[in-house]
């Protein structure tokens, strides 16, 4: 049965107090631009003027945009685009660039670029902290301070792609925070970076530990979009001692909405499992997994655990992380292994926390 604390909580978490956002600019789209350039007494075509130095150029302010006339442009200083600042950033060997923004109240987040030979993606941050403390993950240990904005998500993208100084290919949902939890901005955010940074939509994922009806809400939205959600657990007993909130929140009830996804997009959910040694990476986990998959239009990510300071955790070795895998194909699981980037900077996954501020 799922417990009404967790709604609750989940409720109080969407309710936290927001940045102010009537006054940026960054996140609306060509229409909105064009209108709010009417209300300030210009010609419509400055609407799009703003729209492609906003999103094709990453202008960080109107100063930038050396096009809209000067007088006007000095008076619209009370008008920021939603930009934030790199405030640290560090590069592993593997060329993986973790970034800590400096939002415009002063908070940090983490932002990750992974670079390969033929894309970049970006992995973002939904919130400041993460409230769901898992005991696998860094962010969850550092706690929770307030969901982001979807322009803070877009300006996440466009400073990675400012850095790198080239086309962010994918973004996935999976930096600090529990994006179901932030859904209306990050169902914007999506939107935008599709709409307007042109990014497709099946190169955008979202990433959740589960909350009750939050999955049948998204699917509700029938974006194009890869959904992942963070199993890391064969059974309810083990993802109640790695994920607290699980249980509040069954397995059975989170893989019957993960099914009625299916059934309302179309599209498959995919599975991440984070192989701890010892403790979800034994052979009958990987054959209870299978059973509670046989017939699910799904895919397995196993991804060997990346160590943080603050849990005992370790990785299992390539054998064991190999024969898990052979498991689940000889039971006709689709499978596949995932090995982070960004180990060596803090960036891979599960090590994000707002260090170095």
């Amino acid at each position: 049965m799922i417990s009404k604390k967790l709604l609750m909580v989940t409720h109080s978490i969407e309710q936290s107090a927001q940045p102010a956002t009537e006054k940026i600019l960054l996140g609306k789209s060509l229409a909105e631009l064009t209108d709010w350039v009417q209300q300030q007494g210009q010609p419509a075509y400055r609407g799009k003027q703003i729209y492609q130095w906003l999103y094709q150029k990453g202008a960080r302010s109107l100063a930038d945009i050396s096009v809209l006339p000067k007088k006007w442009r000095e008076n619209l200083t009370y008008y920021p685009l939603g930009r934030s600042e790199i405030h640290y950033r560090s590069i592993a060997p593997d060329r993986t660039r973790k970034y800590l923004l400096r939002l415009a109240d002063g908070l940090i987040i983490e932002t990750v670029g992974i670079p390969s030979a033929k894309r970049l993606t970006v992995c973002v941050s939904s919130q400041v902290g993460c409230p769901m403390a898992c005991d696998f993950c860094a962010t969850g240990k550092g706690g929770f301070t307030r969901n982001l904005k979807a322009y803070e998500i877009v300006d996440q993208v466009l400073t990675v792609r400012e850095d790198f100084g080239e086309r962010v290919s994918n973004v996935v949902f999976m930096g600090m925070g529990e994006p179901l939890i932030n859904l209306d901005e990050v169902v914007a955010a999506v939107k935008s970076l599709n709409q307007d940074v042109g990014i497709g939509a099946r190169s955008l994922t979202i990433s959740t530990v589960g909350l009750p009806g939050k999955i049948r809400e998204l699917a509700r939205h029938k974006l194009q979009v890869t959904f992942a959600v963070s199993l890391h657990a064969s059974n309810q007993q083990l993802r109640e001692q790695l994920i607290p909130s699980a249980k509040h929140y069954p397995l059975d009830v989170l893989l019957d909405e993960c099914r009625e996804y299916v059934q309302i997009t179309g599209r498959r959910v995919s599975f991440e499992y984070i192989l701890l040694s010892g403790i979800n990476d034994l052979p009958k986990h990987a054959r209870e997994l299978a059973r509670h998959l046989k017939g699910f239009q799904s895919h397995v990510n196993l991804i060997p655990y990346n160590p943080i300071q603050e849990a005992d955790y370790q990785r299992p070795s390539k054998k064991a992380i190999e024969q898990f895998k052979n498991l689940l194909k000889q039971e006709r699981i689709a499978v596949s292994i995932r090995y982070s980037r960004g180990l060596e900077a803090d960036a891979a996954c599960g090590q994000l926390r707002s260090s170095r501020i």
